[in-house]
């Protein structure tokens, strides 16, 4: 849709698996980008330890053959049990439903039941960690702004995560929301937006 569009000189606001995908995209269309902001974003190949344990136990058996369809496929576990597990506050019923609205059925859960499958964790899939591991070292090299909103303790960008961050990002601004797991935008609507205005008023 970008190219659709004829966008150019974009800032990209990823999070989740939407990381993988935008990373990439910067990846192999640095010109196209002016900046970067993400949050519990994929930034480089992850190993289990990296996990909390409860989420630890359910991806490992979203990800293995027949127990991972049926839990994803037939149960929806991602949307009914994940999502509000992995966000602080209570989402209400009506929200819930939007969740559950573009998955009403066992076909319509390929992408939920896929995603659990491509995040690079501990050398597989193999494709996945060289995608990753490219956009990784990019990131590195590249004085792009960024900036990274992150929460305590976080999930997949937990307390070392940032530190590494830190530590290996250049031209990296960071901003802390408070308390949060994964889904931070559920949880932190406002100062996300806050943090993205500011930082993008400065660029």
């Amino acid at each position: 849709f970008i190219a659709a569009l004829g966008l150019t000189n974009i800032t990209l606001v990823l999070h989740d698996w939407g990381s993988g995908l935008g990373f990439h995209y910067w990846a192999t269309r640095e010109s196209n980008a002016k900046a970067i902001a993400f949050m519990e974003a994929i930034i480089k190949p992850m190993n289990w330890n990296a996990f909390p344990i409860g989420p630890r136990i359910g991806f490992k058996l979203f990800r293995a053959p027949g127990i991972g369809w049926l839990m994803l496929s037939v149960m929806n576990m991602f949307v009914t049990q994940i999502l509000p597990q992995m966000t602080v506050r209570k989402l209400s019923a009506a929200e819930m439903s939007q969740y559950k609205a573009p998955f009403p059925s066992v076909d319509s859960r390929r992408p939920v039941r896929q995603w659990p499958r491509e995040i690079p964790l501990n050398g597989q899939p193999a494709d996945m960690v060289k995608l990753v591991s490219a956009y990784s070292r990019k990131l590195q090299d590249s004085a792009l702004p960024k900036l990274l909103i992150y929460a305590k303790p976080g999930a997949v960008l937990n307390a070392d995560a940032v530190d590494w961050c830190r530590s290996n990002l250049k031209n990296l601004q960071t901003v802390d929301v408070g308390k949060g797991l994964h889904y931070l935008p559920e949880d932190h609507p406002h100062l996300i937006g806050e943090a993205l205005a500011n930082w993008y008023a400065n660029l």
